[in-house]
């Protein structure tokens, strides 16, 4: 989904594992014992980067000074802080007060490093993976993190976790507790890395601590954790604060020097993204991670900028995005016919949208998974091809052949061409243009279409393709609800096409069932927006999460991602290639960031000779 808050790292709870399947830290020594590997650091394919041993990551300032209170803003609300379950709405940076067993670095896509566990053993065939904890790992009441708690989550996923969740766990067969100190996942695969990524991010759940409490409901009392920060107060809804646990256990690991540098940090939560802003320029907000266009063009011209008071930046983002759309819900009869979906698909006029209204900052997505090598590009190659090839009589000819490319037009706003070849899909699946309205040949129903939002931020590009479908006859408005119903709009199917942000974790794999898998598509709170059953796609999806070489993953990736256009279940939006971020000058941070983050607040820390110059 969209929002604005900072990029907090999301490894430490569950729901925090599968946001992020890269994974970091500690330096990995691997050795064979009978088949058996024992080893530090994970990676899916080839060696982890750091092998050798580090005392800290290359990107942080290991003797970074610890202080200091910073205030975020959050986009939305909050009605609890249970984050595994489908009912509530859970704050995103809850994540700070957890951990996993393994970590991810800011430099690698698909690595893992031990954190609570201080190394893995798992056999030739990896059919299961063993993690061995530290004794020193506690929670934050002082009792040790046991295997029983890796169990006890497990299990509660598995009984009241989110659908999205609980698909991460297809290929998991068993957990099997060894000992206090030793948890064994046994796998339904063989010689495939992925389920043990997976497994390498998993956190715990403090059994002792839901003994007497019901943790399949929603809850604002703060939950036992064992990560860097605790919360330490709330107003639901509007506020949680965030402070530095000064005996947490792993502070000295490796994975741990120079981050988590702030004693306290405070998230208020703003329902519009605007007053969010002002709250930024009027000093209420330290550090604004920006998402429009419009007002990094035209809208940082405000005194604290030219006084470097507030520091403006832009950060290369080399970091493969999730793709940004307008998702139909195929679930609606008017959206079954493919020619209906690309016949509106020609009336998103995105020329004339980058022109006056995302000021020529973004680029035009053409794929399921943009800024990346798991994308389609081109016409298809041969390996894309000899994999689409056993599917041929399931696929129109042009996917084996073509390269795909959205509707263009000129940019001037007239989409004369454009509208044509609409009216005359629209004809084609049984809908005509009769004395302005596209009536159902049948029915005589007019085609009718609501577009559903949580932020006014895409209210402007809606409003623009809005007009468009009026013209073409349809019934097209726009609904803006708040977070909360709006996620329960989605978790029940309950709209016609609404803007949606799907992350994939590179490399793709088990997330993708959730996304775009037949058996997701009718599971309530399930991430198939679209609701799309494709038994083409359902195949490649499994050779997905199968491949046992990157180049072979890669390829079917990009056949997966051309089955799923050529069918125009989604419009596709755009991506940037950029960080736009504007902070209060009063933070310092390493000369080196880490690849795939601008590092914030992570890895940064107050300046005290800033912070002075600043308050005076």
């Amino acid at each position: 989904m969209l929002g604005f808050s900072p990029d907090f790292p999301l490894r430490q709870t569950l729901a925090s594992l599968i946001l992020a399947t890269g994974l970091s830290s500690l330096a990995a020594t691997a050795q064979a014992d009978e088949g058996l590997t024992k080893t530090w650091a994970l990676a899916e394919f080839g060696e982890p980067l750091y092998q050798d041993g580090i005392e800290h990551w290359p990107y942080v300032n290991p003797d970074a000074p610890k202080g200091g209170k910073i205030k975020l803003a959050a986009f939305g609300t909050f009605d609890s802080l249970n984050p595994l379950i489908l009912k509530g709405q859970w704050p995103r940076s809850i994540g700070l007060t957890g951990e996993g067993l393994m970590v991810n670095s800011g430099d690698e896509l698909a690595s893992a490093y031990g954190l609570i566990a201080e190394s893995a053993e798992y056999p030739e065939d990896k059919s299961y993976i063993i993690f061995n904890i530290r004794p020193e790992a506690r929670w934050h009441d002082g009792k040790p993190i046991t295997a029983e708690d890796f169990k006890f989550d497990f299990d509660m996923i598995q009984a009241h976790g989110r659908p999205f969740l609980k698909s991460f766990y297809d290929d998991f067969e068993s957990v099997e507790v060894l000992s206090d100190h030793r948890i064994k996942y046994n796998f339904k695969t063989r010689d495939n890395m992925k389920p043990l990524l997976l497994a390498a991010g998993l956190s715990p759940t403090p059994k002792h601590y839901w003994a007497d409490r019901d943790i399949s409901k929603t809850t604002l009392e703060p939950p036992l954790a064992s990560g860097p920060y605790r919360i330490k107060s709330l107003e639901p809804g509007r506020s949680i604060t965030y402070e530095r646990v000064e005996d947490y256990w792993a502070a000295d690991l490796p994975v741990n020097r120079g981050i988590n540098n702030f004693d306290e940090i405070q998230y208020d939560y703003y329902r519009d993204p605007t007053v969010a802003f002002e709250a930024f320029k009027a000093g209420s907000v330290d550090f604004h991670d920006e998402n429009s266009s419009k007002r990094w063009t035209t809208g940082y011209d405000f005194p604290a900028i030219k006084s470097e008071k507030v520091i403006k930046r832009e950060v290369q983002d080399e970091t493969p995005s999730g793709i940004q759309a307008f998702f139909f819900n195929l679930r609606k009869d008017k959206f079954k016919d493919a020619r209906v979906r690309e016949a509106i698909s020609n009336l998103f006029d995105f020329e004339t949208t980058q022109r006056t209204l995302l000021y020529g900052q973004r680029t035009r997505t053409k794929s399921y998974f943009p800024n990346s090598d798991f994308g389609a590009s081109g016409a298809p190659t041969e390996a894309e091809v000899a994999i689409l090839e056993p599917y041929k009589d399931q696929l129109a000819p042009k996917v084996l052949t073509e390269a795909f490319e959205p509707p263009k037009t000129d940019g001037s706003g007239r989409i004369r061409a454009n509208m044509r070849k609409a009216i005359a899909l629209f004809k084609e699946a049984g809908w005509s243009l009769k004395g302005g309205k596209l009536l159902n040949d049948q029915t005589g129903e007019q085609m009718s279409i609501e577009f559903l939002l949580s932020s006014p931020v895409l209210e402007g590009i809606t409003s623009a393709f809005v007009q468009n479908l009026k013209r073409a006859g349809i019934d097209a408005r726009i609904r803006i609800v708040d977070t909360a119903q709006y996620q329960n709009r989605l978790d029940d199917f309950d709209f016609d096409i609404s803007t949606v942000r799907l992350n994939f974790f590179p490399p793709p794999g088990p997330e993708l069932r959730s996304y775009y898998g037949s058996a997701a598509a009718d599971v309530r709170g399930s991430a198939n927006m679209a609701g799309i059953k494709n038994p083409v796609a359902d195949a490649l999806i499994e050779q997905i999460v199968e491949a046992r070489d990157l180049e072979t993953l890669q390829a079917t990736s990009r056949a997966l991602d051309r089955v799923l256009l050529w069918n125009h279940y989604v419009i596709p939006q755009y991506y940037g290639d950029k960080f736009w971020i504007a902070y209060r000058n009063r933070f310092a941070y390493p000369e080196t960031r880490p690849k795939y983050s601008h590092g914030f607040p992570t890895t940064w820390w107050i300046d005290p000779e800033a912070e002075a110059k600043l308050e005076k």
